[in-house]
């Protein structure tokens, strides 16, 4: 505020009135600051209790894990030894279903993968008569459960004589994938812009190139995405492998499922061979961490 005091010019102090806050506004403040970090820090450490367990208890003999919890290695650290990993090594039915495992793994996530972003590109770009109608019964196919489909296809595999095969089971899983993949990969690719597709045509590029060089480098977080899901769900799945699977075909999860049955004399098999199960897949997907991150906010930012 300016003053004329005998011809002088005088400015006087602006004090500036801060609002006062409400006890709501002061509660949010303090709640989006540490204490939501520490709490955050101590849900992430509490769930990370089982798996802990779990590495630990791999590391103990079957006498001790008999004696105490896992708990015990803390204060005895030389309770820790490698002789269980030895052992499940050596034990044949783990080591041939873990092998297993990435065989029918490895391909029902590729073949989901590329048949899901083929199909998804020709949903989303290529014309061709009742496109909209076969996009919507793709659709449709989501809805199916998987235990509907269980007695009517073991009895076509059987049939066709590929019942209890890895083939059968990776059919299956490929079968079930698809539609979640068509779906997923035609509404990103549907996102991309239709001028630069233009763009690359009129420069000569066919469809499979513009494909190739085009919409697979522009949807890889929609693809990374698709391809730790799919892993996760077949790597994890014991329900197709009991009903698909023969002994000479059964993957870890089923494998580890028989252990139990004799849980006394195998205790020693079961805490290594659970870790190994869970960590691979942590590991494929921290991996993919940053392309999955992309491609679950890709819808969002667009």
């Amino acid at each position: 505020m300016t003053t004329h005091v005998d011809g002088l010019t005088k400015t006087a102090p602006v004090t500036a009135v801060k609002a006062r806050q409400s006890l709501g506004s002061r509660l949010a403040s303090g709640v989006s600051g540490g204490i939501v970090r520490v709490f955050l820090l101590l849900v992430g450490l509490f769930w990370l209790v089982p798996t802990i367990g779990l590495l630990l208890s791999s590391l103990r003999t079957p006498e001790d894990m008999s004696a105490s919890g896992w708990w015990k290695v803390f204060s005895e650290p030389s309770q820790l030894t490698v002789d269980s990993y030895q052992k499940l090594l050596e034990n044949g039915d783990i080591t041939s279903s873990l092998g297993n495992t990435v065989l029918i793994t490895v391909p029902a996530t590729v073949l989901v993968v590329v048949i899901g972003a083929l199909a998804g590109y020709a949903f989303a770009w290529m014309e061709f008569p009742g496109r909209d109608w076969w996009f919507l019964a793709v659709v449709g196919l989501l809805v199916v459960p998987v235990q509907v489909a269980l007695i009517p296809i073991a009895e076509l595999f059987g049939k066709i004589g590929i019942f209890g095969t890895i083939f059968g089971v990776i059919l299956f899983h490929v079968g079930f994938g698809l539609p979640f993949a068509v779906f997923l990969l035609r509404n990103f690719f549907a996102e991309i812009p239709r001028e630069l597709l233009e763009a690359a045509r009129l420069d000569g590029a066919g469809e499979l190139r513009l494909f190739l060089r085009v919409v697979m480098p522009l949807g890889g977080p929609a693809i990374a995405s698709l391809g730790i899901f799919q892993f996760l769900w077949v790597w994890n799945d014991m329900l197709v492998a009991l009903v698909f699977s023969d002994a000479g075909s059964q993957p870890i999860t089923v494998a580890l499922q028989t252990q139990v049955r004799q849980f006394g004399n195998n205790i020693d098999v079961l805490a290594p061979g659970a870790f190994i199960s869970m960590v691979i897949p942590l590991a494929v997907f921290f991996a993919f961490q940053r392309q999955f991150v992309s491609g679950v906010m890709a819808g969002a930012v667009k």
